[in-house]
């Protein structure tokens, strides 16, 4: 994959750069396990890409399971471990009001465009666990990268990944 100084990266948050809690979400931030390799993954990928971009959906919010405010902790907590990230785009959406910004729409990577105007999505490139993070960056227009114990997601849907690596950490070394 060729990098240019204006790409940036987009990484969904849980199972790319925390645990995923599987059926639960991340509520507090006694619950956010940061995965193994993460910060010196993102210490490489800094070296690379001009923006590191959070892209995250957190619909727990509006099922009234954490407040906004418990969201904004766990990003604190996040970024105390991994180190700075240029900016977290969330969505707080339910998956059932169909929001723009809720990924696999790709509200969210516009409003990164609009506030970063030096980035070209063609250029980006979109790490993510699961289909709807692949179609994002498909939708999007991004280089896709599935991370993940499996590359089931790639098997069962090849157009939309374009890269498949175990860890962030095995991206951002063979990438």
């Amino acid at each position: 994959m060729t990098i240019t100084e204006h790409t940036a990266l987009f990484l969904d948050r849980d199972g790319v750069l925390n645990r995923l809690r599987r059926d639960d979400y991340v509520k507090c931030p006694e619950e956010l396990e940061v995965l193994p390799g993460v910060k010196e993954a993102l210490e490489l990928l800094r070296k690379r890409f001009a923006h590191i971009f959070i892209v995250t959906n957190q619909q727990g919010v509006k099922k009234g399971l954490m407040t906004e405010e418990d969201l904004t902790a766990v990003h604190h907590k996040l970024l105390d471990a991994i180190g700075e990230i240029d900016h977290i785009y969330y969505c707080i959406e339910r998956q059932s009001a169909h929001s723009f910004y809720r990924k696999p729409n790709i509200g969210m990577a516009l409003q990164a465009r609009r506030d970063y105007p030096d980035i070209r999505l063609k250029e980006c490139v979109m790490v993510g666990d699961s289909a709807s993070d692949m179609l994002f960056g498909r939708r999007a227009g991004m280089t896709t990268v599935l991370i993940g114990d499996t590359n089931d997601i790639a098997l069962k849907h090849p157009k939309l990944v374009d890269h498949y690596y175990p860890t962030l950490l095995e991206f951002a070394v063979n990438g």
